[in-house]
């Protein structure tokens, strides 16, 4: 068995393996070699070629009709799994070498436009310059109408987004979190509802998904937030908090890496609140190779976030 391994493995030939198939589907070594264009003293040395170098007999005579050995039987069970993969590694090969072109239409909301995306636009720019990706930036259903529409491809939103035409896939966890100024009258390290509801804050627009969030975890504790900013932009809900303003509560996102902000802490919320992100796409939606690598670098990344934010409990 091992030896047949290593015989398969290094010296395994597709024409071979083909007109093999081909025999025993027509039941003829003459009938194969009319399909593939070839003598049937070809198709027949090609067969033999593939037993020597399997060390196995691959086809019998019963009747007239060529039938498989069962060692042949086994082998056809595997052969359409083997060219199937042959052809998926020709196809990626073949995006490679040709290039991925055409355009991408992504609607996406603020933060994820300034925090998530730009990673993700620069690797698939670099790996496919013909591909175009244009990003607009809205909420939640007006991205999701438009992908209903047809005048978005795809769209990368806070969830819930709900509709009979669409597949909805999560892509990453994110969870929210309470700023403060620095040195005004700091926050605890983990804030209740009850903490905030006092405090001025300067909090999402209500037509957000993000703020029906946040509406929901103060609502969960008998409570409604009295908010004295109202904001469709994350980074101008930090700069108010930063003057001063008041506290705001954002995704965790807006507030690592690139978005850190030297005159803001963070606090934790009790109980966590969190949001996903999920691509939102029409189920009938033509996947074709454009579309295809957009919507895998954004899993890919989601992924990745988040395994580099996931905290312990």
């Amino acid at each position: 068995m091992q030896g047949i391994r290593n015989t398969l493995e290094k010296t395994l030939n597709l024409d071979q393996l083909r007109s093999f198939g081909l025999v025993i589907e027509t039941g003829s070594f003459s009938a194969a070699a009319d399909r593939l264009g070839l003598t049937q003293p070809a198709v027949s040395l090609q067969v033999r070629q593939l037993e020597r170098r399997l060390a196995v007999r691959l086809v019998e005579r019963v009747g007239k009709r060529a039938k498989a050995t069962p060692a042949g039987a086994e082998l056809l069970r595997h052969s359409h799994h083997i060219e199937t993969a042959v052809e998926n590694a020709i196809d990626a090969l073949a995006d490679h070498a040709s290039g991925i072109t055409g355009r991408v239409r992504l609607g996406t909301g603020a933060t994820a436009c300034l925090y998530f995306l730009p990673a993700v636009l620069r690797s698939l720019r670099e790996q496919f310059p013909a591909l175009g990706i244009v990003v607009s930036t809205g909420n939640t259903d007006d991205h999701v109408r438009k992908v209903e529409e047809n005048s978005s491809d795809l769209a990368l939103v806070t969830l819930p987004a709900a509709g009979r035409s669409l597949s909805v896939v999560p892509v990453l966890d994110d969870e929210f979190v309470a700023i403060g100024r620095s040195d005004l009258a700091p926050l605890k390290a983990r804030v209740t509802p009850a903490d905030l509801a006092a405090l001025p804050l300067v909090l999402f627009e209500p037509a957000a998904n993000t703020r029906k969030l946040v509406d929901r975890w103060f609502a969960a504790e008998g409570l409604q937030p009295q908010p004295v900013m109202e904001l469709g932009s994350v980074e101008a809900m930090k700069e108010m908090v930063a003057a001063g303003l008041g506290y705001g509560i954002v995704p965790r996102m807006a507030m690592v890496g690139r978005g850190a902000h030297p005159g803001l802490k963070i606090s934790r919320l009790n109980p966590r609140m969190h949001r996903t992100l999920a691509v939102v796409v029409r189920r009938d939606k033509p996947v074709n190779k454009a579309l295809r690598v957009v919507l895998d670098a954004i899993l890919a990344a989601g992924a990745q976030t988040g395994r580099a934010t996931a905290r312990p409990k």
